[in-house]
């Protein structure tokens, strides 16, 4: 099936006679976009910049993508040629042969003609120009409009010039005068001051017997190159107009053809070189492998010129990469290697204008500065002639923008151009950017070390910090080399110590000629007002990462104008985004960014401190929205700060995406806590701590809330709020009881207990009891906290509170499970799924689906386990809570060792085993040593099933888990009689029955009674 993109006339995609409908303008400039490109990647950041300018919607990533989806679903009508759109890490590419984009095609063959016309080949030149002909639709892009449209369309023009010469230079080489003069005039007319055209169409007229109009077109051309650029016309032009009058005949007056043995060969050309001095060079070897590798591949005329954009924060090491790499590749480029400083650095009065910029250009290649016209175009066009023929390569360092670039582009060339930037400069043709970060700590370290030279010796420790404390950016570290090797007596400990100093590590980095707060100072000064504000707050982040949200909280700007303002920071490379909608800024332009603040020039420390007290506000209010979403069950304390809540966020609309979100924010909310606990008040911290007590709690954080949580107890029994006091205190006991210190709980509970009667607040006493409830139940006290339990469901009952409701069930029946009361335990169950799953509580869904796998296992029947584990599975899928999911692990590890299958519980064991380490649940720990235990034993390895079980048993009885400890006692004498310890099992299991009678476990104390007759039994015979 015949398969084509075609850019020129109208942007389609055609197949067997037929046209996609490819819908809006920016789906067929997204496109174009893609198949000028085709079988190589573009960036998004490039895509965005060709559909939509200077100017993309807010959504540009996500209305990119859906532009990809319909141009994926407009190649359908391929079938199986339809060519891929492949998505990579930030870039999509096209793979699809570049034969099958016209304009690709088209210029392959414009290339391909000029070469064989150079090698003497006319007839295949002809007809390759025939078929580059015949592939012409119209104008490129038609009826799209846009920078990079008009570039193409400029890029494409260059071609067509050199379509043209080139078939007329063959019809004028076979003596086709006349046939060559059409080709040739309108040419003429567009470029007027273009000598050798003229000198090549004025020869066409002369031999087509056009004598008087030739010799008025050399007369008009002298006369226009006068006036517009000051110079008289060239050699060729009076060579011909000489032979004209001479009776010459035309085919002796072309270029190159009879006249080359009567004038002198013209002077040597002269190759530039003003690169600066290399350096001798560390890491950075994937960028220069990738740069070598762009610069070298064997080039079509579809790379109108090859440029390669190395961009990145100031410091990083662009222009040194790119004055290094073009030492690599001198042998390469044999025309010359050009450096030409475009002062990005510069105001904007001192900054290089493009004529300028041309000029020196000019004036490197060998020609005269008087001799140069003043008009850009006519710059530009004699760039491009001069430049045409010639292998250069030219560094453009530190550029401004894509504007800035677009008139020094050599258009149909086989120069090469890298740009240096401090911005990305989207909409270049063909640029395939290079974006540099800071060095790994490697080559960060050994950069340093070999800027000192091997003369110095070096404490690596040393070297490593220091590295660490500039950052890792190179620039830092030649400075702080600088410095040490200035100062014959310093070592690096010296050096270390003084970048070390409590005024900020900025404030070291300088040598006698460099400062870092200059280079940064740079970027700061070609920002906006509101760009400055987003950098200078931003350095006021508790955190390390941020969103868009917390830089409206920091600048007051709305969150739509601050990530409109985060994005073209990002272009600036003044902050990072790592990972999408997430950003963050690099530690040296963090201090920067204060220094300022403190500076007091910007704007007062006042404001500076209202920012931040707006920024943990957000944090805090946004956090209890979240937790009342994803922990609807706590009873609550309110948190009024006294200021304007902030705008709720648009992505917090359940419990999963709130869970998601306080996730997703973790380490910024530990920061807010750690903020509070230095600056804030007391008030401000027990509220805090309590919004955020059901998160620490369930992510593991017990290290850190249970300190907070103590103060917050402190400060509301001194404020004399008792009933934000009782909340304290079950925010305690959850910490206690998750950290397996069940006495605190149980004693933190009773207190709470105690208070909430004392207030006869009946929904505060309920839920007092299941905390109180929960410590019980997992030190084996489980008669007392099913009294306690039947007790609350009897109220709640008397309420429409069906969460709390079946949250009660669901306890009370996990301890009739363990009173061996299997029939009151499956209704209690049963009860609270159902209850659970009518009101979306999907925490409570996963519970009960896990205690209820938990009866059928116990009942002995693991098939019917495996169903509500394997069931809990899919509810834990949409849960964010790595407790829960390791717990929900090691649970179904059970049931597979059950089911005979004890690889695979032993896989999932080593899965979850780490993850309850990491929260601090010792329990749950000493439960899954147990199990493995148990399959070791299964599986007739008893050496490592002994091992576990010790361990699990010295961690039971630590934190007095009595269920647990009756567990492992009969689970460790089972393996020890199997090891033959006949003695010691016997021991174990005497233990083990009387832990189970003396908390009441029936079913446990039954099946411990029959193994010890049996081990009895066995002594005795």
């Amino acid at each position: 099936m015949e398969f084509e993109i075609r850019l020129s006339g109208s942007v389609e995609i055609r197949t067997a006679g037929r046209r996609s409908d490819l819908g809006s303008t920016k789906t067929r400039l997204a496109l174009a976009g893609l198949a000028w490109d085709a079988g190589r990647t573009v960036s998004v950041d490039a895509l965005i910049h060709r559909i939509w300018d200077e100017h993309p919607p807010a959504k540009a990533r996500e209305a990119l993508h859906a532009h990809i989806s319909r141009i994926r679903g407009a190649l359908r009508m391929a079938g199986g040629d339809a060519p891929p759109i492949v998505s990579r890490t930030n870039s999509y590419s096209l793979e699809v042969d570049p034969e099958r984009v016209d304009l690709r095609c088209y210029t392959n063959c414009v290339e391909r003609a000029r070469s064989l016309r150079d090698n003497g080949d006319e007839e295949t030149g002809l007809r390759l120009l025939d078929r580059a002909e015949a592939l012409w639709h119209g104008e490129p892009l038609a009826g799209i409009t846009g920078s990079w449209a008009e570039h193409l369309r400029a890029a494409i023009g260059e071609t067509s010039l050199v379509a043209a010469m080139t078939r007329a230079e063959i019809l004028l080489g076979a003596g086709k005068f006349s046939d060559a003069v059409p080709v040739l005039l309108p040419l003429a007319e567009a470029h007027p001051v273009d000598e050798a055209l003229a000198e090549r169409l004025a020869v066409a007229l002369y031999g087509g017997n056009r004598t008087a109009e030739a010799t008025r077109l050399l007369q008009r051309t002298r006369q226009r190159v006068v006036r517009d650029i000051g110079l008289d016309a060239g050699r060729g032009l009076h060579r011909v107009h000489q032979g004209i009058l001479a009776g010459t005949p035309a085919a002796d007056l072309l270029p190159h053809t009879g006249a080359k043995d009567k004038h002198p060969p013209p002077p040597t050309r002269r190759v530039p070189d003003n690169l600066p001095r290399d350096v001798p060079w560390a890491g950075r070897h994937d960028e220069l492998r990738r740069l070598t590798a762009a610069l070298c591949e064997g080039r079509g005329a579809a790379d109108v010129v090859t440029v390669e954009a190395i961009h990145g924060m100031g410091g990083v090491g662009k222009s040194a990469l790119a004055v290094h790499l073009a030492h690599r590749l001198r042998d390469r480029f044999p025309d010359g290697r050009i450096f030409l400083h475009l002062g990005g650095s510069s105001t904007d009065r001192t900054r290089p204008t493009p004529a300028r910029a041309l000029t020196e250009l000019l004036r490197l290649l060998g020609l005269a500065t008087k001799e140069l016209p003043c008009e850009l175009d006519e710059l530009v066009a004699l760039w491009r002639s001069v430049a045409r023929d010639r292998r250069m390569l030219v560094i453009l360092d530190d550029a401004t923008s894509s504007e800035q670039i677009r008139p020094l582009l050599p258009g149909a060339s086989p120069t090469a151009v890298v740009v240096t930037s401090r911005r990305r400069l989207p909409g270049l043709p063909g640029v395939r950017p290079v974006s540099l970060d800071v060095l790994p700590p490697e080559d960060a370290a050994a950069l340093f070390s070999q800027r000192l030279g091997r003369a110095r010796d070096t404490n690596p420790a040393d070297v490593a910090e220091i590295v660490r404390v500039c950052g890792y950016l190179p620039l830092a570290i030649e400075i702080a080399a600088s410095r040490l090797l200035a100062r014959a007596s310093w070592t690096t400990s010296d050096l270390l110590r003084q970048l070390s100093d409590g005024n900020g590590h900025l404030a070291q980095l300088h040598d006698l000629d460099r400062t870092l707060t200059h280079v940064f100072a740079v970027s700061y000064e070609a920002l906006n007002a509101d760009q400055r504000l987003v950098f200078r707050r931003v350095g006021l982040h508790v955190g390390v990462e941020f969103g868009p949200r917390a830089v409206a909280a920091l600048t007051g700007l709305s969150p739509e104008t601050a990530e409109q303002v985060l994005e073209e920071l990002l272009a600036h490379h003044l902050v990072a985004e790592p990972i999408p909608h997430r950003f963050t800024m690099h530690d040296l332009l963090r201090d920067y960014a204060r220094s300022l603040i403190e500076s007091g020039d910007v704007e007062s420390r006042d404001d500076a401190r209202r920012a931040v007290q707006s920024l943990v506000d957000h944090y805090v209010h946004t956090a209890d929205r979240a937790d009342r979403l994803a922990y609807p069950f706590r009873s609550r304390t309110d948190p009024d700060t006294g200021v304007p809540a902030t705008a709720p966020c648009p992505e917090i609309v359940d419990a999963q995406s709130a869970e998601q979100w306080l996730i997703t924010e973790s380490a910024n909310l530990l920061d807010t806590l750690n903020w509070l606990v230095n600056r804030g008040t007391e008030h401000q911290l027990a509220l805090s701590v309590h919004v955020l007590a059901g998160f620490l709690d369930m992510e593991g954080h017990l290290a850190a809330a249970e300190p907070l949580l103590r103060r917050a107890v402190a400060h509301w029994n001194t404020a004399g709020d008792s009933p934000a006091r009782v909340r304290a205190l079950l925010d305690l006991c959850a910490v206690h009881t998750h950290a397996s210190r069940y006495d605190e709980a149980i004693s933190t509970a009773r207190q709470a207990l105690d208070l909430a009667r004392s207030l006869r607040d009946r929904e505060l006493e309920s839920e007092c009891v299941h905390q109180l409830s929960i410590p019980l139940w997992q030190t084996g006290q489980y008669r007392s906290a099913r009294s306690l339990l039947k007790k609350s469901l009897d109220f709640l009952t008397q309420t429409a509170d069906t969460l709390r409701i079946a949250r009660c069930r669901n306890l009370l029946g996990i301890n009739h499970l363990h009173l061996a009361e299997n029939e009151e335990a499956l209704a209690c169950f049963t009860s609270a799924l159902a209850d659970f799953t009518e009101i979306g509580d999907e925490r409570g869904k996963y519970s009960a689906l896990n205690n209820m796998a938990e009866l059928h296992k116990r009942a002995g029947h693991p098939e019917a386990a495996e169903i509500a584990y394997r069931q809990a599975v899919i509810v834990a899928e949409r849960m964010g809570n790595p407790r829960d999911r390791a717990t929900l692990q090691m649970n179904m590890a059970s049931v597979m060792d059950a089911l005979g299958r004890a690889d695979e519980a032993l896989e999932l064991y080593g899965m979850a085993l780490p993850v309850l380490r990491d929260v601090g649940d010792r329990r749950a720990q000493a439960i899954a040593l147990t199990r493995i235990g148990r399959t070791y034993r299964t599986a007739g390895r008893t050496d490592e099933a002994l091992r576990h079980h010790i361990t699990a048993l010295e961690m039971a009885r630590a934190i007095h888990a009595a269920g647990e400890e009756a567990e492992v006692l009969h689970d460790l004498a089972l393996a020890e009689r199997d090891a033959g310890l006949i003695a010691r099992a016997l021991a174990h299991m005497e233990e083990s029955l009387a832990v189970s009678r003396s908390i009441g476990a029936s079913a446990e104390e039954v099946r411990a009674a029959g193994l010890l007759a049996e081990l009895r039994a066995e002594v005795t015979a």
